[in-house]
C-alpha cells in the first residue's frame, strides 16, 4: 500500500570515522548498571551528525544507541566563542551525552530510542569539559 513511501526514502549513509581497532569500553552508570559499548562511527545526515554507538549491559545483548548532534545544538556556542567546534569537541559531546543517557535511563531497554542533544546540554557538556 506504501510502496511509494519505501521508494523515496533515502538509503542510510554509511558511518564514517571509526577507529581501525575497536575499543571496548566500560561506564558505570549511576542506576548501577555497568554498561560496555563500542564506537561504531559517524554520519553527517543533513544538518547534523549522528554518532553511533553499541552498547551492552550484559555482554550478551548488544544494541546500538545512536547519539545525534545537531548544528543547530552547537551554533550558539560557536556564534558566542567565534570559532568552529573540531570534529573531536563534537564527538566529545557525543561521548559525554551517551553518557548521561546511560545514567538517566532505569533499564538498558530503555536506550534504544535515539537522543537529540540540545542547545543547553550542548552548552553544559562543553562548559564540563572546560572547552
Amino acid at each position: 500500500m506504501f510502496a511509494w513511501l519505501k521508494r523515496r526514502r533515502a538509503p542510510d549513509v554509511p558511518l564514517t570515522g571509526a577507529p581501525t581497532v575497536r575499543r571496548l569500553k566500560s561506564y558505570q552508570a549511576g542506576t548501577g548498571y555497568v554498561y560496555q559499548y563500542v564506537y561504531l562511527g559517524q554520519r553527517r545526515k543533513g544538518r547534523e551528525i549522528e554518532y553511533v554507538f553499541d552498547s551492552s549491559a550484559d555482554r550478551k545483548t548488544w544494541f546500538p544507541v545512536s547519539i545525534t548532534v545537531p548544528d543547530s545544538s552547537v551554533a550558539g556556542w560557536e556564534h558566542d566563542h567565534r570559532r568552529t567546534l573540531s570534529g573531536t569537541e563534537r564527538y566529545a559531546i557525543a561521548k559525554l551525552a551517551l553518557m548521561a543517557r546511560f545514567d538517566e535511563a532505569e533499564a538498558p531497554g530503555l536506550l534504544r530510542e535515539p537522543v537529540t542533544v540540545s542547545d543547553p546540554a550542548a552548552r553544559q557538556i562543553l562548559a564540563t569539559l572546560g572547552i
